[in-house]
C-alpha cells in the first residue's frame, strides 16, 4: 500500500537541490542548442534550432541523472540496492548510439549527389554538448557550442577560397538518334577546365534517345561558378536536346 512517507521522499532538500540544479544544466543544454540550430535554420535546413535544443537536453538529461543514484526512485533505493559505481560512460555510449540513428534520417542521397551530411555532423555535435554539459564541464560546453557554430557560419566560406577541384554530376539527353562517344564528351569538358570521370559514367537509352550520366572535376576552383561555366557552353555541344548539371558532392 503506498504510504504518505514514500511520497513526501520525492521532495526532500536533497531533493530539491539535485532538481533545481539539473533544472540550470537543462536550461543551459537548451540555450546551446538553440545557438547552434539557429545557423541550420537560417540556412533552411530540415534540422532547426527546436531539433538542436531537444537534442542537446535530451542529451544532457541522461547524463545527468547518472550523476544522482542515491536520488533515484526519491531515495528508496539508496544505502545498498543501488550499484556502489555507477559508470557514465555506458550511458554516453547509448546516447552516442541513439543519436546516431537521428542523424542518420537527415541524410539524403539523390542520384551522385548526398545532403545533410553537415547537419547530421552538428547534431552529433549538439548531443556532445550535452553530454559536456551534463557532465558539469560548463566552460568546455560552451566552447564547443561557439567552436561549431563558428565553423559552420565560416567553414563553408572558408572552404570555397581555399585551392580545390569540385565535381559535377552531369546528365545529357541526345536529339533522336544523336550518339555521344566518352572521346567528345572528355574534349568538350577539357577544352572548359574541367576532367572526365569515366568510371563514373552511365548510359541509358529510351527509345531513339540516349542519356548519359558523367561526373567531372574542375581543374582549379571557379569561385561558386562551377555550374555556370559548364552549362554556359553546353550549347557548343551539338545534338543536346536536355540536361541536367549539379554539385556532386560524395
Amino acid at each position: 500500500m503506498l504510504e504518505t512517507d514514500h511520497l513526501l521522499r520525492y521532495w526532500t532538500d536533497s531533493q530539491w537541490a539535485a532538481n533545481v540544479l539539473m533544472l540550470m544544466h537543462l536550461l543551459g543544454a537548451m540555450v546551446l542548442g538553440l545557438l547552434l540550430g539557429y545557423e541550420r535554420a537560417y540556412h533552411g535546413r530540415a534540422a532547426g534550432m527546436r531539433t538542436y535544443a531537444l537534442v542537446c537536453m535530451a542529451s544532457c538529461a541522461v547524463t545527468i541523472l547518472v550523476g544522482y543514484p542515491d536520488q533515484w526512485f526519491g531515495g528508496h533505493m539508496a544505502g545498498g540496492s543501488l550499484p556502489q559505481f555507477t559508470d557514465p560512460t555506458r550511458v554516453i555510449q547509448g546516447v552516442v548510439t541513439g543519436i546516431g540513428f537521428l542523424c542518420a534520417g537527415v541524410i539524403m542521397r539523390e542520384g551522385m549527389n548526398i545532403s545533410g551530411l553537415t547537419t547530421a555532423a552538428s547534431m552529433w555535435a549538439a548531443s556532445a554538448i550535452g553530454i559536456v554539459l551534463g557532465m558539469g564541464f560548463y566552460f568546455a560546453a560552451i566552447a564547443l557550442t561557439l567552436l561549431c557554430a563558428t565553423l559552420m557560419m565560416w567553414g563553408a566560406k572558408l572552404e570555397s577560397r581555399l585551392p580545390s577541384h569540385p565535381a559535377i554530376a552531369v546528365t545529357l539527353r541526345g536529339e533522336s538518334g544523336r550518339r555521344f562517344t566518352q572521346a567528345e564528351l572528355a574534349e568538350f569538358a577539357d577544352g572548359l577546365g574541367y576532367r572526365f570521370a569515366p568510371g563514373s559514367l552511365s548510359i541509358e537509352k529510351q527509345g531513339d534517345h540516349e542519356e548519359w550520366r558523367f561526373v567531372c572535376t574542375a581543374k582549379q576552383n571557379f569561385k561558386g561558378q562551377t555550374l555556370c561555366r559548364f552549362t554556359g557552353r553546353l550549347h557548343e555541344l551539338p545534338g543536346v536536346a536536355g540536361y541536367r548539371v549539379t554539385h556532386a558532392r560524395n
